[in-house]
């Protein structure tokens, strides 16, 4: 690009480099910043004003809309990166602060505050907005009536409690004495279809109760623009290489390592990202839906200006084999069931939560029938979403190359099959079959920069996926720390993923330590967390040496034990009291030394 005939060469050359390799809320703030210095130049001014959008956690003040964010795998991070970059794309006074960098004292100061949260698993909130939603919920909480808010909740409606901690911070900031700006919205996996018109509508209040509507915008173009990489809704088209059992003759679970090329793609990655895969339904379960409720694969359904077959909308577009709550009202309001429409109230939340683990929807329209068009059906099944998988390996080590770790979900009930549709389609694949994916990032599971630090890596069963891939960068990049992996399956004979690696990277010495916690192998099961009581004196040494600590595996059960075993641990080795240890925990995780990939 020829640098215009108002900017010298020179200049041009600086804002080339300067502009490469900038995210899109970056440029935005370079923007609205020489914005400023226009402006401030032409009034006979030549100081800058303060930049548009401040990505740091400074002090809250007059005029200005507080963006804060709670996020466990990125999606709340990047709606609330995209509702600041368009806020002060508008000449909004705006800062984004995650929540563990919120200085809970500037609350009672704020004016104008727009919360996006997760919640993660069954009514949690994320690891990064655990202290502010404790700080929230507290006596400590101060009265808020000169604050005027809103809240837009991520979540998954495959759970009973559908973004509760949304919900409750809502209700919570009303109760301290705060005015409700706009409705808490509630986006389910499909996220864009809340939170876009959300935004909209945040937006246009933001910019009334700030009074800057009449605000010129302000908007930047790369000045070289590369080639789209593949994004969520764009994935790349990648080659399945290998798909390989990895565990022995006798094991009750199918784990699955797959190769997959990202020749091609563009697509980079870190260790402790996640890869996401556009799955496909089953052919057999598409035929079984529509065989229940006597449908024609053929029937054209138009849902919000888009025209498919039934077949080709429940194949690509629509969830299967998950149950949500929204589709079991309708469903219970369409049959007129009466055991059903119970199983909905609140007091029948424990009955409720065992039908959504253990129930499909083929099991649900069996059990009560209900007549739907195929119209009505399209619109009450929640959209299909891709499916995230921790990657298992190190670009470091495997070039252009991504792997998975897979734990193949299937089972019988009622003397059917039944399964979970991303690792259903995985492992259905063969090799040289393409597969839709792209990279998912996750910033707070990250290696230290600092090499020589320790890390201490706890992963039963398919968590072990991202500890593979940091023993392996932390090898490439030759780092002086040490490795300590604690791994949990049932039995060692069938179930020790990855066994020879770990044994080699023992001999190498890219890995230090590793405990094994196989639980079915002796009368008294062991779990990880037996394990870490065991080495409490060293881990505690460790951890107070400055190594840093990660979980990865099941958010249920397994994580929260950790979670306490760590909590003992500080007490036990540390002398502290419940207070402190909770707040030592609190420390690690608010440094990064303390981070937890669950789900």
């Amino acid at each position: 690009m020829l640098a215009p005939s108002y900017l010298p060469e020179s200049k041009h050359l600086l804002v080339t480099e300067l502009a490469e390799g900038l995210e899109s809320n970056a440029l935005s703030w370079l923007s609205g910043y020489f914005a400023g210095v226009a402006q401030g130049r032409q009034s006979g001014s030549r100081t800058a004003p303060p930049p548009v959008v401040a990505s740091v956690a400074g002090a809250a003040t007059a005029q200005q809309l507080t963006i804060l964010y709670g996020s466990q795998t990125g999606n709340a991070k990047r709606v609330a990166e995209s509702l600041a970059e368009r806020a002060g794309g508008l000449g909004l006074n705006t800062r984004l602060v995650r929540a563990d960098r919120y200085a809970t004292r500037e609350l009672k100061d704020e004016q104008l505050l727009y919360i996006v949260m997760s919640t993660q698993g069954d009514g949690d909130p994320p690891d990064d907005s655990i202290a502010f939603v404790e700080f929230l919920s507290s006596r400590r909480a101060p009265r808020l009536p000169q604050l005027k808010y809103a809240v837009l909740g991520l979540g998954d409606s495959s759970y009973p409690i559908f973004c509760g901690i949304a919900q409750n911070i809502d209700a919570r900031l009303e109760e301290l004495g705060a005015s409700r700006l706009h409705e808490v919205g509630t986006a389910d996996l499909d996220i864009e279809t809340v939170a876009l018109p959300w935004q909209d509508a945040a937006i246009a209040q933001a910019q009334e109760a700030l009074k800057q509507s009449g605000v010129p915008s302000a908007s930047v173009t790369t000045l070289h623009p590369k080639a789209a990489k593949a994004t969520r809704e764009q994935p790349f088209l990648a080659e399945l290489l290998l798909n390989q059992p990895i565990t022995g003759r006798g094991s009750d679970k199918d784990i699955r390592h797959l190769e997959i090329s990202l020749e091609g793609s563009q697509l980079s990655y870190q260790p402790g990202d996640a890869l996401g895969v556009w799955p496909t339904q089953s052919a057999a379960l598409v035929e079984q839906v529509l065989a229940i409720l006597n449908l024609s694969p053929d029937e054209t359904v138009d849902v919000n200006n888009v025209s498919r077959s039934l077949g080709e909308w429940l194949s690509h577009h629509r969830e299967l084999t998950q149950l949500t709550k929204p589709f079991l009202a309708a469903h219970a309001e369409l049959s007129q069931n009466a055991e059903l429409k119970a199983l909905l109230l609140p007091e029948s939340i424990d009955a409720f939560r065992t039908l959504l683990e253990t129930r499909q929807l083929v099991d649900v329209l069996k059990a009560y029938p209900a007549s739907w068009t195929a119209q009505g059906l399209v619109k009450a099944l929640r959209p299909l979403t891709p499916r995230m998988y921790s990657i298992a390996s190190s670009q470091s080590a495997v070039d252009e190359e991504v792997h998975l770790t897979l734990a193949n979900v299937a089972y019988e009930y009622e003397g059917e099959a039944r399964w979970g549709v991303a690792s259903h389609f995985l492992s259905e694949r063969k090799e040289g079959e393409q597969l839709p994916i792209f990279i998912e990032e996750n910033p707070r599971f990250r290696l230290p920069a600092d090499g020589s630090r320790d890390v201490i890596m706890i992963g039963p069963g398919t968590g072990i996926a991202p500890f593979r891939a940091f023993v392996q960068e932390r090898g490439m990049a030759g780092a002086s720390g040490r490795n300590w992996l604690f791994f949990g399956n049932p039995h060692f004979a069938s179930d020790f993923l990855y066994q020879t690696e770990w044994q080699q990277a023992l001999q190498d010495g890219s890995l230090h330590r590793l405990d094994l916690a196989f639980s079915r192998d002796q009368a008294q099961k062991v779990y990880v967390q037996d394990k870490l009581r065991e080495q409490a004196g060293d881990l505690f040494d460790w951890i107070q040496g400055g190594a840093y600590i990660y979980v990865c595996g099941d958010a249920t059960h397994m994580a929260k034990d950790v979670h306490q075993t760590l909590l003992q641990i500080a007490q036990h080795e540390g002398g502290l009291d419940e207070t402190q240890a909770k707040e030592w925990l609190d420390d690690l995780a608010a440094q990064g030394r303390y981070a937890r990939d669950v789900y």
